[in-house]
């Protein structure tokens, strides 16, 4: 793991602090987040520790995969909410505050939710052809 340093997460793990747990299994928790964007920002984290996506295990990848559609739909119907965003950031310039892996769920209501300024670029066919094969070869590797 990139970062050893002791996160608030591992502190919600042990129960050394207290949390609005919406769902518990073995590999995963989920609970709301104290400092909501919008009503209902919901965590999900994997119980193992990590601090970026790329290092989970390949079993708490798939634990993370079939809860986080089930919290989804849950968060929705709770909140009234048509639209949400799932939000998951890797790195300090990535906007990632807690170094271990954790996904957002946030209802889009109204004026509250998660803002996005995306400014798309073109991206030419012959440097999509060489990336391709980067990230295929990379694939081949593992």
């Amino acid at each position: 793991m990139t970062n050893s340093k002791e996160t608030i997460f591992d502190k919600i793990l042990a129960g050394t602090i207290p949390c609005h747990r919406v769902y518990e299994d073995a590999e995963v928790l989920a609970f709301l987040d104290v400092n909501p964007i919008s009503f209902g920002h919901t965590l999900v984290i994997p119980k193992q520790r990590a601090a970026f996506l790329h290092e989970l295990s390949e079993e708490s990848a798939a634990a993370i995969g079939r809860v986080l559609p089930r919290i989804c739909r849950a968060v929705m119907q709770a909140t009234g909410a048509k639209a949400y965003n799932v939000l998951q950031n890797n790195g300090a310039s990535a906007h990632q505050a807690v170094f271990h892996v954790h996904f957002h769920v946030i209802p889009r209501l109204a004026d509250s939710g998660l803002g996005i300024d995306w400014t798309p670029t073109v991206l030419a066919p012959e440097i999509a052809a060489e990336l391709v094969e980067k990230i295929r070869a990379s694939l081949a590797e593992r």
